[in-house]
């Protein structure tokens, strides 16, 4: 006997016991149609909107941040076994709101927290990323939230960390999991 097919319902159901039980769905394993008829997006401070009205139920919004993926079209998109959406994001769909020190095994860790409650360990040299403007050459400080999704680090952040951080040879770093990491040169 053919089982039917998931309804929506079904589907946000599964997606929430994966990310109760600390997974995320494989996005990266599904295929589906392209659903076109659906506008949304994530604002450059991290706030969800569809069809030009911001989400205001937090549940939601972090629920559909574990099915969020980033293809090689350019394209965010969130992605169930059944459809995907194209999301227009302004910057990066994550935005990092805070952060902490932990010493671990004698190695102090910086743990940063983004917008939507992923919690981001701070150990590899890619994670972390700061690009300046041409024009107006401020830093849009970024950090890898997962897979290829990152983060903007918020100014609050951004300037905390600076505090944090130590100069040498005229450039900024912090240290994190016995790596070092830029946060810029000084000119």
């Amino acid at each position: 006997m053919e089982s039917s097919p998931k309804t929506s319902a079904q589907l946000f159901s599964d997606i929430l016991k994966l990310q109760n039980e600390g997974s995320l769905p494989p996005v990266d394993d599904w295929n589906p149609p392209l659903c076109e008829n659906v506008q949304m997006k994530i604002s450059r401070d991290g706030k969800w909107y569809f069809m030009d009205s911001p989400i205001g139920r937090e549940k939601m919004v972090s629920l559909f941040s574990t099915v969020l993926r980033f293809d090689e079209d350019g394209n965010y998109y969130l992605v169930t076994p059944v459809e995907k959406i194209r999301i227009e994001v302004e910057d990066k769909p994550f935005v990092i709101v805070t952060y902490q020190k932990e010493i671990k095994n004698n190695k102090e860790l910086f743990l940063f927290k983004t917008n939507v409650g992923d919690i981001v360990l701070l150990d590899t040299l890619d994670k972390l990323r700061v690009e300046i403007d041409k024009d107006t050459q401020e830093p849009s400080p970024y950090l890898k939230v997962r897979k290829n999704l990152e983060g903007l680090i918020s100014r609050n952040v951004f300037y905390q960390l600076v505090d944090e951080s130590y100069e040498r040879d005229k450039e900024l770093f912090i240290k994190s999991n016995d790596k070092e990491f830029s946060l810029g040169k000084l000119e």
